[in-house]
C-alpha cells in the first residue's frame, strides 16, 4: 500500500501560515563558496529578511556508491536550542578534524558527506540583521530548515544530480527541531517542492518529551544511589507540577518549574552531571553563573563537551572559531563573533522549550519517513527509560510489534566480543541503546557511535 503523507496536513498549513508571516523561503538569497577541488563547501542562505543561517558542506573522500545504493549525507542539528552545529558539532564531535585541527578517527565522514548548521538564526556563525529576527516557536524554526533544505538541494550537487539520500541528525534539543524539519521536508518532497530523497531522520539524545523526563529524572538517580528517599519524593512532587503544566500548555510556567526540579537534583545529589551521571558537575558549574533558567543547562552541556579530552594541545573551540576557521571561510562578517551557545538564541524560544514533539515522530512514521531513535545508558537530562516511556505513547500502527520483538546485542569496537549497544527494529522505527555514554553519543563512545550511523544510514563503507 502508497504511503502519504496527509497527517502532516495540519503542521503544513501552519507553517505554510509561517512562511508567510516570516517571508518567502524560496526567493532565498544564497552566497555559497568553497575548496578548489570541491570537497568542501560553505555559504550563507538568507531564509527571511534580516535571517541569515551558516551551513558547511564535506565531501567524504572515502565515497563508494552505485545506483543501487547511493553514498548518503548527513545533515547535522546541534542542541541548545543554542549550540553551533558548524563548530561544537563538526570539531567537538563527528567532524574530520578535532579542536587542535588533528584528523579525528571517528569522523563520521568515513560513512557520509556531511553538513553542518549553525542553527536556528542567531547560533554560531548564522546570524539576525535584528533581534526580532530570532525563531520564537519551533513552527518557525521548521519553516527557516525547509527553506534552508531547499537551497542546498542546489547548492550542493550530491543531494539532487546524484540522488544522495539525506539524513537529518539531532542531538538534544537539535533532535526535536529534526523530527520538525524532517515532517516539513516530507510534505514538501511528497508536494513536489523538493527535489532530493529524504533517507530518515535520526534522534540522538533528544529532547522529544520534557514531561516524560522530568518524571524520570528522580527514579533513574535513585536507581543509581545518587537520590535517596526522601529527595525523590520531593523531585516526584515537583515532576507532576511541571506534568500539569505542560498538560495545560503553560510551557513557559513549565520551563520554571523544571528548572526547579533540576536545582533541587543538583543540591541532593552532590551536584551531579545531567548528562553523566558518573560524573559531577564540579568547577563546570561555575561557567554557569552568569546564565539563569533553563539557559544555565544549555551552557553546562557547553561546558561537557568542552570537557572532553582533545589531546596535549590548548586549542579552544571559541580560538579557532574566532580565528584560523574564520579567517578560512572569508564570509563571516567582521560583527559575527562566533560563541559557543547563544542564550539569546534560548531564551527567543523559551516558551517553546517544554513543548513536546512526540507528535511530530508520529507522523513522520506514519509517512513512512525512517525514524531512529539513539539514546546514551549514563543520560539524566534526557534518560532513556524517559524515552522509552514517550516511545510507548506513539499511536503508529507498527507500535505493538515493535515493542514485542526482542532487542540485539551489538559487539562493535571490542575483539573481546564485549556488548557495547543494543537495537531493536520495526518497520521504519529503529531504537539503540548504547552502553556507557551519556547526553552526547559521539563524545563519550566514538567508535560505537561511527558504525551505529553507518548501519543507521546503511552506509556502502560499512
Amino acid at each position: 500500500m502508497e504511503r502519504t503523507c496527509h497527517p502532516l496536513a495540519a503542521l503544513t498549513g501552519l507553517l505554510y501560515l509561517v512562511c508567510l508571516l516570516h517571508g518567502d523561503h524560496a526567493a532565498a538569497a544564497v552566497t555559497t563558496t568553497g575548496t578548489a577541488d570541491g570537497s568542501e563547501l560553505w555559504g550563507y542562505v538568507q531564509v527571511r529578511p534580516k535571517a541569515h543561517l551558516f551551513w558547511w558542506y564535506y565531501k567524504s573522500p572515502q565515497r563508494a556508491s552505485s545506483p543501487a545504493k547511493p553514498w548518503p549525507t548527513i545533515l547535522w542539528l546541534h542542541g541548545g536550542p543554542g549550540g553551533s552545529g558548524a563548530g561544537r558539532g563538526n570539531f567537538l564531535e563527528v567532524g574530520p578534524l578535532d579542536v587542535n585541527l588533528k584528523p579525528r578517527n571517528s569522523t563520521w565522514l568515513q560513512k557520509a558527506d556531511l553538513i553542518f548548521v549553525d542553527f536556528p538564526v542567531g547560533v554560531g556563525y548564522s546570524y539576525a540583521d535584528d533581534p526580532s529576527a530570532l525563531v520564537t516557536t519551533d513552527l518557525q524554526a521548521a519553516a527557516d530548515g525547509t527553506g534552508l533544505l531547499k537551497a542546498l538541494a542546489k547548492e550542493i550537487p550530491a543531494l539532487q544530480k546524484e540522488g544522495s539520500p539525506l539524513f537529518l541528525v539531532g542531538e538534544s534539543y537539535g533532535g526535536k527541531l529534526a523530527a520538525m524539519i524532517g515532517l516539513s521536508a516530507a510534505r514538501a518532497i511528497h508536494a513536489g517542492q523538493l527535489k532530493f530523497t529524504l533517507g530518515g531522520v535520526v534522534l540522538g539524545d533528544s529532547w522529544i518529551s520534557p514531561e516524560d523526563f522530568a518524571l524520570t529524572h528522580a527514579r533513574l538517580l535513585q536507581d543509581v544511589s545518587r537520590l535517596d528517599d526522601n529527595a525523590v519524593g520531593a523531585a516526584n512532587k515537583m515532576a507532576a507540577t511541571v506534568q500539569a503544566q505542560i498538560a495545560a500548555g503553560q510551557f513557559g510556567a513549565a520551563e520554571k518549574s523544571w528548572t526547579d526540579l533540576l536545582d533541587l537534583i543538583d543540591s541532593k545529589s552532590g551536584s551531579i552531571n545531567i548528562f553523566n551521571f558518573l560524573l559531577d558537575t564540579g568547577v563546570d558549574s561555575m561557567s554557569a553563573t552568569s546564565a539563569t533558567g533553563s539557559s544555565s543547562q544549555l551552557m553546562k552541556y557547553s561546558t561537557y563537551l568542552d570537557g572532553q579530552p582533545s589531546g596535549s594541545e590548548s586549542n579552544t573551540i571559541g580560538g579557532i572559531m574566532n580565528g584560523v576557521i574564520k579567517q578560512k571561510l572569508k564570509i563571516i562578517p567582521n560583527n559575527v563573533v562566533w560563541q559557543a551557545a547563544s542564550t539569546q538564541v534560548f531564551d527567543a524560544l523559551v516558551n517553546n522549550f517544554m513543548k513536546p514533539s512526540v507528535n511530530e515522530v508520529d507522523q513522520l512514521l506514519s509517512c513512512g519517513v525512517n525514524v531512529t531513535v539513539y539514546n546514551g545508558q549514563l543520560d539524566v537530562i534526557c534518560p532513556t527509560i524517559g524515552v522509552e516511556a514517550w516511545v510507548q505513547k506513539l499511536t503508529w500502527v507498527g507500535l505493538k510489534n515493535f515493542l514485542s520483538l526482542p532487542r540485539h546485542p551489538l559487539h562493535y569496537c571490542d575483539s573481546s566480543k564485549l556488548i557495547k549497544a543494543f537495537v531493536r527494529s520495526y518497520e521504519n522505527l529503529h531504537f539503540y541503546w548504547i552502553l556507557e555514554a551519556g547526553h552526547s553519543v559521539p563524545v563519550d563512545q566514538p567508535c560505537v557511535a561511527l558504525n551505529m550511523i553507518g548501519s543507521i544510514i546503511q552506509s556502502p563503507a560499512s
